[in-house]
């Protein structure tokens, strides 16, 4: 444990590591490999992406061309109309009762708004960090002068949530005011334990749950009321189905309560101004229109779908993906039993995965996610995210094994990975 004291007027911040001694290190540079040759496709077939990254996600035809419909007047009966739809269509994605904005912006922003609109300077919060994403709410934390305490853990393994019941009840003075986390951290492919953390924090009586669920919110999942999560941030180019533009922030009663209090300078990001035009069924700002066209018609067809069928896809297709990659010799980057059901880490042996990545794209056009900071050329990932098929897990995993086995670099038999993602996928 470290603890770091700066000036009067700083943050100040406390950084718990509960990362075994035994850490997982990747090495300094990608191994190298066998060269990489790169094959195009015909120019003819340059034009037939295929997203499987985490974000942004493959947008289905209907709401496309819901997206390219005249604008209308923001402050028209019309779009009153698509607010109070949506609003209600974005509570019942989110199980809650509970105010659900709309901000155009990124999930940063849902985020950053979530972070400044219930908190004051100099308040001490706890941070969860076990990635990308965990990082960069420390960054925002500290950005606004708040009291950091991090409770890490080694990237590709979940958040402890006994870390954070230590730390909630070791704080008798109830000092604590937040405890921020990301739910699903895409960086890693790795889903932490919301349920369990935001109910050590309710019984902690005073912090607030402030999480990151932008790649797991409709993929997993999250009963906000049932759960007591105080705050949910999401974007649009996720499990929405839609281009990026919009940002959700979702605002429990005491998380309203804690708006009251809260110091930390804001104005695009006055979720109050929000609240205020969202019972006139409007916006304080220029909302982006036409992303509210999107999104109604996203969320129409995630309501025939229902909630249940949409989470058992998406954990149908992450089963399906990890099957298919073990399958054939390519290890997981996540730590067994805690794989994301929005995005699956591959950490192959021997292979540079950024030149792998890139020849998967150039041969097929279908575009996997690098890895970040340092796990870039250690990890590709795979998303399945969104307006994701079986099929286009099928394609995903032939396309990977076909290139692998072209490049000599196939361990096992052709086939092996589709034939294992489609025993999963029979499963259903």
């Amino acid at each position: 444990m470290a603890q770091e004291s700066m000036a009067r007027g700083t943050s100040f911040f406390m950084v718990v590591d509960c990362v075994p001694s035994r850490r997982r290190k990747p090495p300094a540079t990608p191994p190298s490999g066998p060269p990489l040759r790169v094959r195009d496709a015909p120019p003819s077939m340059q034009d037939k992406l295929t997203l499987m990254i985490p974000g942004p996600t493959p947008v289905p035809e209907t709401v496309l061309q819901a997206l390219g419909r005249h604008p209308i007047g923001h402050r028209s009966a019309d779009f009153q109309k698509i607010v109070k739809r949506t609003t209600e269509q974005l509570q019942w994605l989110h199980q809650t009762k509970s105010e659900v904005l709309v901000i155009t912006g990124s999930g940063t922003a849902a985020m950053e708004a979530g972070i400044v609109n219930t908190l004051s300077r100099g308040d001490r919060v706890i941070c969860g960090d076990n990635g990308k994403f965990g990082e960069r709410w420390v960054k925002v934390a500290k950005a606004y002068g708040l009291d950091v305490q991090v409770i890490k853990a080694e990237w590709g393994q979940p958040l402890d949530p006994e870390s954070f019941k230590a730390a909630l009840e070791a704080d008798t003075a109830k000092a604590i005011k937040a405890v921020i986390l990301t739910h699903s951290e895409t960086s890693t492919g790795v889903i932490n334990d919301l349920q369990t953390i935001a109910t050590y924090v309710r019984a902690h009586g005073s912090a607030l749950t402030i999480a990151d669920c932008v790649t797991s919110l409709g993929a997993t999942n999250v009963p906000m009321d049932d759960w007591g999560v105080d705050v949910i941030g999401s974007g649009s180019q996720k499990g929405y189905m839609m281009p990026p533009g919009l940002s959700f922030v979702a605002m429990g009663p005491r998380a309203w309560q804690a708006y009251e209090r809260s110091d930390l300078p804001k104005f695009y990001l006055d979720l109050g101004k929000y609240r205020k035009a969202a019972a006139d069924n409007s916006n304080p700002f220029t909302p982006a229109i036409n992303l509210y066209f999107a999104l109604e018609a996203a969320l129409e067809m995630m309501e025939k779908e229902g909630l249940e069928a949409i989470f058992a896809r998406h954990a149908r297709h992450q089963r399906a993906t990890s099957a298919a990659m073990k399958a054939i010799g390519l290890p997981l980057y996540a730590a067994e039993g805690h794989g994301s059901p929005a995005i699956t880490a591959v950490a192959p042996e021997g292979i540079d995965a950024e030149s792998l990545r890139k020849e998967v794209k150039n041969r097929f056009d279908i575009l996997l996610a690098g890895g970040q900071d340092h796990l870039k050329g250690h990890v590709f990932r795979i998303g399945h995210l969104g307006f994701v098929a079986d099929r286009d897990i099928l394609t995903a995993v032939a396309a990977i094994e076909a290139t692998l086995q072209d490049l000599g670099l196939g361990k096992v038999a052709t086939g092996a990975g589709v034939a294992a993602a489609a025993t999963e996928l029979a499963k259903g």
